[in-house]
């Protein structure tokens, strides 16, 4: 079966959970004997066989950004032609996927990491465009074959946003991690040469800024954190300059009160990742937008406990008392999932952030608890296997 995967991120240029999903479905589908994927990606020529890479038409170079995504949609389905089934991840791709589906007449298959109707705020960095991508998404979503929702209550989010889709094209396939590439990897020295003391504990952040990672409240919470507690935050690609300014007062703030915060603000490459989440006490995932969550499944991977939000599929990783905490929040229901009580939920978050670093004893047999369930239930050849049985009821 040939399957053609579109996808505004692919490796080298990840810079989401997205991203990470499709790299990580790719390898464990080229590894089958039955499937010939090819990959359709935004960006610069990639020197990988099977993969294809599309920069913005010249002509759109000023043009809103949503504009310039459809552009590239518009040559990746051409592309498509010869494909059995074809299969985009995320608004970016939707419309080329749509698209080549009408082309050439063959299914095609939506996964959703997110939805544009759960992400209002991005009005702010788009303008119109969050016009059109909402359009764009819609219309993939509704003409789709299947629907592979990353979580059970991500599959609530697609029928609630998307009423016209029916609820037997609706599928749950959870996003993967590889336990081989991540799993705990001492190593003192380069944390060090990041900023952090090995030695002493810390709290682990790693996500974009943006809206819907709660990185604003997490930093209100780890004020309370006690002293000798360092707080690592692994923080860039911000949505626009009023979140960034945000935060950054907020970790000035944090920094001219207490010593031990340290904000790196580019994406690190996975081996810096792993080595501060294997010498962490605990990974923090504020989020109050969140499919299902790929940094906790990377963190637990590395025997990393999780003190994370219990919204979206979240709770369906984290087992509360057993590989984390998880935090309880009562939210909006326009959309951004903004707390109804943000005072609670920041206060209800430190709390649980200071018991797992007051009992460090507990917050590692969390973490082996983690790792022995990313490995059980998350490994990537099943996730490829129901992907596959996905296709296969298509045909």
């Amino acid at each position: 079966m040939r399957v053609d995967i579109l996808s505004r991120e692919y490796p080298p240029e990840i810079y989401g959970g997205a991203g990470v999903h499709v790299a990580e479905l790719v390898r464990a589908l080229r590894a089958r004997p039955d499937v010939d994927a090819r990959v359709h990606a935004f960006g610069a020529a990639r020197d990988e066989a099977g993969t294809t890479s599309y920069a913005e038409p010249a002509e759109l170079v000023d043009a809103n950004g949503a504009l310039r995504t459809l552009g590239v949609d518009l040559a990746m389905a051409q592309a498509c032609a010869g494909a059995d089934v074809v299969h985009s991840h995320t608004w970016y791709a939707n419309m080329g996927g749509h698209l080549a589906s009408l082309l050439h007449g063959v299914p095609h298959v939506v996964t959703a990491h997110s939805l544009e109707p759960m992400r209002p705020w991005k009005a702010e960095q788009l303008g119109g465009g969050y016009a059109v991508s909402s359009w764009a998404e819609r219309t993939a979503y509704e003409a789709a074959a299947a629907v592979v929702a990353v979580s059970g209550a991500m599959r609530d989010d697609v029928l609630r946003s998307y009423p016209d889709v029916d609820p037997g094209r609706v599928h749950v396939v959870h996003n993967g991690i590889d336990t081989e590439l991540w799993s705990p990897a001492p190593d003192p020295d380069r944390v060090r040469e990041l900023g952090v003391d090995p030695d002493r504990p810390s709290v682990v952040f790693v996500g974009r800024i943006t809206r819907q990672k709660g990185l604003p409240l997490f930093l209100r919470a780890a004020a309370e954190l006690p002293s000798e507690v360092q707080l690592v935050l692994c923080a860039g690609a911000p949505d626009t300059r009023e979140i960034e300014a945000e935060v950054r007062g907020l970790v000035d703030g944090l920094a001219a009160a207490r010593d031990g915060v340290v904000w790196i603000d580019e994406m690190l490459p996975r081996r810096d990742v792993v080595a501060l989440l294997t010498q962490a006490t605990v990974f923090a995932c504020p989020s109050i937008y969140e499919p299902l969550g790929i940094v906790n499944l990377e963190a637990m991977a590395c025997e990393t406990a999780v003190v994370a939000t219990a919204t979206g599929g979240i709770p369906e990783v984290v087992v509360d008392g057993e590989t984390g905490w998880l935090v309880p929040i009562e939210q909006a229901t326009d959309g951004t999932g903004t707390p109804l009580d943000p005072e609670r939920y920041v206060a209800d978050l430190a709390a649980a952030l200071v018991e797992a670093v007051s009992d460090p004893d507990r917050a590692a047999a969390y973490g082996r608890a983690g790792r022995d369930r990313a490995r059980s239930a998350f490994g990537w050849p099943a996730i490829a296997e129901e992907t596959m049985r996905v296709y296969r009821s298509l045909r």
